[in-house]
């Protein structure tokens, strides 16, 4: 019968548009979100609505061309542009997956900390459990605990709404830009690389593929991310506004020292005890969807350019290399964290390094639509015309934001 079929073949697509953005709302982005808030107000408020039409049409090319071709991002890469680009965009993307990485164990064990627990015991525990799951589950099974863990973020919707914002002040602050001012565009940049980030173009395509979807899936797979791109910026721009109103909203943040401090600020809008589950349920629960995401596409990346593709559904003695990639990585970020290294400091500056690569990154993906996708579903005409006015434009201002706010 043809409408179960249409509901079939709808329910199946819905899942890695929804889990990739749950994972674009990850430690760094809240952070990064919060940094906003505290420093700026609600002057960086509208740039988090006017990002959901650029990311969903970053994520919906992937889509197409992961549908359309059958390849992950990786793949394509080495195709068209040759094994030398194709080496320099992993070496790329490992920089990227690994600073995110950093960041979001780096937030799990500051929610560790809120709670008494020693930030080694909380990495420890949460590598452990991510790998040993990623080790014995399907492609399904993972997704599906990504989404309910994702999920927890909306709380920080409830945090924004108990805040009781001021509606006039949002509307005059979001109107102001201070553009001539270092720190301010430092910020731009960090919210453009913390919302279109490399490892979710490579991430979202590899997931289609690995799931077995195909073109017919497409209608489907688009409005899957279109309602994970309205998600995952409601989700910032919560964080955003509960941040301006619990810090205060000043040039100079007051104790946005640490995870625990910005916890205990967003604890105080809904009262102490409830408030820190909430906030460690939302932080914890996009540190873990993006830090299975992250090590994930590296892994898949790797084998993609390398010649060793594989997939979930492989056993860890058929694929090696891609369980081995993925376990690397997550030690690698478990060990860097054990360092004690400075997470606000480097959360905004890994969504700055992004906002640096983000030309490239659309670039390549603007090139790929054009030349990899068959005829039906290739980029073209006034769609795009639009799309290389939207890319250059954003690709502009994350690289004269990040320039000038880092150097300037």
């Amino acid at each position: 019968m043809p409408a179960p079929s249409r509901w079939m073949r709808a329910l199946l697509a819905v899942g890695p548009g929804l889990v990739v953005m749950l994972a674009d709302t990850d430690a760094g982005s809240v952070i990064t979100a919060a940094q906003s808030g505290a420093q700026w107000g609600y002057r960086l408020l509208a740039l988090q609505f006017v990002l959901i039409p650029v990311l969903f049409i970053v994520q919906e090319l992937t889509v197409r061309l992961g549908l359309g071709t059958g390849r992950g991002h990786g793949e394509l890469i080495a195709e068209h542009f040759g094994q030398l680009w194709s080496r320099m965009s992993v070496a790329c993307l490992i920089v990227s997956c690994l600073g995110a990485l950093v960041t979001e164990l780096s937030g799990l064990a500051g929610i560790g900390q809120m709670f008494g627990v020693a930030a080694w015991q909380t990495v420890g525990v949460a590598a452990v459990a991510i790998f040993v799951m990623v080790l014995t589950a399907s492609y399904r099974g993972v997704e599906m605990v990504a989404i309910l863990l994702g999920l927890g973020e909306l709380g920080f919707v409830v945090v924004a709404w108990a805040a009781h914002p001021s509606g006039a002040e949002m509307i005059t602050q979001s109107m102001q830009f201070p553009v001539g001012n270092r720190d301010f565009l430092y910020l731009v940049a960090a919210n453009l690389g913390t919302c279109v980030m490399p490892w979710t173009v490579f991430y979202q395509q590899s997931a289609l593929v690995d799931k077995g979807l195909d073109i017919t899936h497409l209608r489907a797979a688009r409005f899957d991310t279109l309602g994970g791109a309205i998600v995952c910026q409601v989700v910032t721009a919560a964080v955003l506004i509960a941040a301006a109103v619990a810090l205060g909203g000043k040039e100079v943040p007051q104790g946005l020292e640490d995870v625990p401090a910005i916890g205990t600020a967003f604890a105080a809008l809904v009262g102490s005890g409830f408030g820190r589950v909430i906030f460690a349920a939302g932080l914890g629960g996009g540190a873990l969807v993006a830090t299975i995401v992250v090590c994930l596409t590296a892994a898949w990346t790797i084998g993609e350019v390398s010649g060793r593709a594989h997939s979930l559904a492989d056993h860890p003695m058929r694929a090696p290399w891609f369980y081995g990639a993925f376990a690397l990585l997550l030690a690698a970020g478990a060990g860097l964290v054990a360092s004690g290294i400075d997470l606000i400091g480097l959360s905004i500056a890994v969504g700055v390094l992004n906002a640096l690569l983000l030309p490239v990154v659309l670039t390549g993906l603007y090139i790929l639509a054009r030349r990899a996708l068959p005829e039906g579903l290739r980029l073209r005409s006034g769609y795009a015309a639009l799309v290389a006015v939207v890319f250059v434009l954003t690709g502009a201002l994350a690289l004269v934001s990040g320039v000038l706010g880092a150097f300037g």
